[in-house]
């Protein structure tokens, strides 16, 4: 098996057989795959971003000018290597000094006991070693101790007193810090491992879980979700597009698990997305929860994500909270487990549309129930007009001009023709 380059530039494997050349893969699916090696996750499960920076420019010097900061943010055992370098070297860096003005006061090579010594009985660098030691840690064994006899060893363990002070303040607070930091406050909210999407009042909603399990809970908190996407401008450069996502309950109190809740309407960026476009979508959902602790009164923030492969579709969770007689019971092994339930497997914007002709038709059908109704109600009134008009009139019966006048005849006559008018003008 050999790799050919064609004239687009690509690499691709071939098989010779005899006189034969077979072509594997092409540079569609090359370049398929490396699109899908460079859309890597972007924040982790655990709430750390999955990024890395190179070529800082002055990146020593940043963390150098705010050195606090730069111990907070460190590593416990590059924390503890610090500590005890800083008073090791202050140790060693002392002692130099007081083993050099020995020398240079000639303590070490005169044994006259009338010569009084800068500092009583140091007599080797290990004897200085020792003096600096027990000077910063105010030890005090009485043996070797500072004369009067030179300024300089004074002035040193001055120096030596006000830098261990220095040091004592700098590595014992940031270990304080780093011991209130809101990290591992932040390790106990736990985000549910999957979100899913299901009907909530007849509406496609997306949904996750947010629990607290320690017993004290913090004070308030707010939710906020953003959707990164990958695209790929003209030039083929990769770039991310973030898009707010609203949420019917962004202010809450986690005392017990709370499901978040976006509705899919279409000012959200899910609202043409079914089920299949979204799990081959390429896309990843960004929560975070920003809360203040009750016992330390700080503001802390936990962070998760979901891919397309972590949004389950036609599913909902299982209730953790249950109503007994006199307090509220969380059943946490639920917090997790979900139950599949009907969904539509069009996007919410088919569905709307859907709904949509439905009522139009619903509308329709009900202009033409009551157009019909009406048209009933017409007809009715009329054959009881035409039978009120009948019962009017009064049959005639054959009289004889002998019986009864003319003009007695014509006036029953118009009598029936107008009340005949009134019944008809009043339909």
């Amino acid at each position: 098996m050999r790799k050919m380059n064609d004239q687009s530039g690509c690499y691709r494997p071939v098989n010779i057989q005899g006189n034969k050349v077979s072509y594997r893969g092409s540079c569609g699916d090359s370049a398929e795959k490396e699109g899908k090696r460079l859309q890597k996750r972007f924040l982790h499960k655990d709430g750390s971003c999955n990024v890395y920076f190179k070529h800082i420019f002055g990146e020593w010097e940043s963390y150098v000018v705010d050195i606090f900061t730069t111990l907070v943010d460190i590593k416990w055992r590059h924390m503890f290597v610090i500590f005890s370098l800083s008073y090791v070297l202050s140790w060693l860096f002392f002692g130099l000094l007081f083993w050099l003005i020995a020398v240079q006061h000639g303590d070490l090579f005169n044994d006259e006991e009338e010569v009084t010594p800068c500092v009583a009985n140091v007599h080797s660098f290990t004897g200085a070693f020792l003096f600096s030691l027990e000077t910063q840690t105010t030890i005090g064994y009485g043996y070797r101790c500072v004369t009067e006899e030179c300024s300089l060893a004074i002035l040193m363990v001055i120096l030596q007193s006000v830098l261990s002070c220095i040091i004592d303040t700098f590595i014992i607070g940031a270990a304080l810090a780093k011991m209130a930091t809101a990290r591992k406050r932040a390790q106990t909210i736990r985000f549910s491992y999957y979100a899913v999407v299901g009907l909530r009042d007849d509406k496609f909603c997306l949904m996750w879980r947010i629990g607290d399990f320690r017993p004290n809970h913090m004070v308030e908190g707010s939710v906020r979700a953003q959707l990164l996407r990958y695209k790929e401008d003209k030039e083929g450069r990769m770039t991310m597009e973030y898009r707010d996502l609203k949420l019917l309950n962004d202010q809450i109190i986690l005392v017990t698990p709370v499901t978040v809740v976006h509705e899919i309407d279409s000012d959200s960026p899910l609202y043409g997305l079914d089920r299949k476009a979204l799990a081959k979508d390429n896309f990843e959902i960004l929560v975070t929860f920003v809360y203040t602790g009750d016992s330390t009164g700080t503001s802390h923030q936990s962070r998760s994500s979901y891919v397309p492969r972590e949004i389950l579709w036609g599913h909902r969770f299982n209730d953790v909270l249950h109503v007994k007689k006199k307090y509220y019971k969380v059943d946490c092994l639920q917090f997790e487990e979900t139950t599949e339930v009907y969904a539509p497997h069009c996007s919410a914007m088919q569905l709307e549309q859907k709904e949509q002709e439905w009522n139009r038709a619903e509308k329709t059908r009900e202009k033409q129930a009551e157009k019909s109704a009406l048209e009933m109600k017409y007809s009715q009134k009329s054959l009881s007009a035409v039978a009120l008009v009948t019962s009017c009139e009064e049959p005639e019966e054959p009289v004889t001009a002998s019986s009864q006048p003319p003009g007695e005849v014509s006036y029953k006559k118009a009598a029936v023709t107008l009340s005949r008018l009134s019944i008809e003008s009043q339909i």
